[in-house]
């Protein structure tokens, strides 16, 4: 199986798309990568850009097209972006799909014209691969397990019984799925009591209008979950409006405006997945790959870690 490339730019996410090069225009014979991000509006995946172009300029080996969508739902831009690197005729395509259905179409197309895909961060669902025959390993962390990590510090701050929220991501998205699997794990194994679990797209200002109602029908919420630091950040803001302080709140990403919060004690705790890091490591494979090395296969994890007030110091 070879590995497949990013997608391309749609006409309202050209404005997004950010080429990263060093000095002079790069020679022809240097491979092309696509990278095809979530919303740049989200802080996680603007560290991802950055440490990617950081990366494209400290290897000075190939050239990087990097496209973001305008927000968590624009799937569509992702599409798009895709047919545009096929049609670029790019060498790898590196993608974190907005959702782990939509994107398998166009990215077997991609891998049948000869594109190196890797996907990341949000796996694709392997039985709509195996339907549409298709194999692409996946590139990123154990989101179940991350989540878990931070629903168990929550719980531990609870105690038995604490009645918990949850803020999920994308519904199509298999990281929102199974974030969502890993809190439940954590509220199972913790006798935490589950009052309500609804969706905020992983964006602040509906994370804050869907908990804001989550407030006012279950006042006497104690924790909130939260599948990103974006929705955190939304909850914060609604706690805060609400003068609620007793609340607590832990979230996934490790996004820096999250940072001085966990020091605050406005939120517990975080997961870091490394985003700023893992795009690289996702071209680094694809690039040995067309240097000669084996396919990519199956699921290459990535690192987690927890971070709380104490591992800050």
């Amino acid at each position: 199986m070879r590995l497949s490339k990013l997608l391309t730019v749609s006409a309202l996410a050209v404005s997004l798309a950010v080429p990263a090069m060093t000095g002079a225009a790069f020679a022809q014979d240097k491979p092309v990568v696509g990278l095809v991000m979530k919303s740049l509006a989200n802080e996680f995946f603007k560290n991802m850009l950055e440490g990617a172009e950081a990366h494209a300029a400290e290897k000075g080996t190939y050239e990087l097209r990097a496209v973001g969508m305008q927000s968590e739902t624009d799937i569509e831009t992702q599409i798009n972006a895709v047919e545009n690197f096929i049609t670029q005729q790019v060498d790898v395509i590196v993608i974190a799909p907005a959702d782990s259905r939509a994107l398998i179409a166009p990215l077997k197309r991609a891998a049948d014209a000869g594109i190196e895909v890797v996907n990341i961060d949000v796996e694709l669902d392997p039985q709509a691969k195996t339907d549409a025959g298709v194999e692409l390993a996946f590139v990123g962390p154990d989101n179940r397990e991350g989540a878990r990590m931070s629903g168990d510090t929550l719980a531990a701050e609870l105690g038995q019984g604490g009645k918990v929220v949850i803020l999920e991501g994308n519904p199509g998205a298999d990281n929102a799925i199974q974030r969502k699997l890993g809190f439940d794990d954590s509220i199972a194994a913790n006798g935490l009591e589950l009052v309500d679990s609804r969706t905020a797209h992983w964006e602040t200002e509906e994370a804050n209008s869907v908990f804001t109602n989550m407030l006012t029908a279950n006042p006497d919420i104690q924790g909130v979950m939260a599948a990103n630091d974006s929705m955190a950040l939304g909850v914060v803001k609604a706690l805060e409006a609400a003068n609620r302080t007793d609340i607590k709140v832990v979230g996934f990403d490790n996004i820096s405006a999250i940072r001085p919060m966990i020091q605050e004690g406005k939120v517990l705790a975080t997961v870091d997945q490394f985003g700023s890091q893992m795009a690289a490591q996702a071209i680094d494979k694809a690039l040995e790959v067309l240097a000669g090395a084996p396919p990519l296969e199956g699921w290459i994890k990535t690192d987690l870690a927890l971070i709380t007030a104490d591992t800050q110091n």
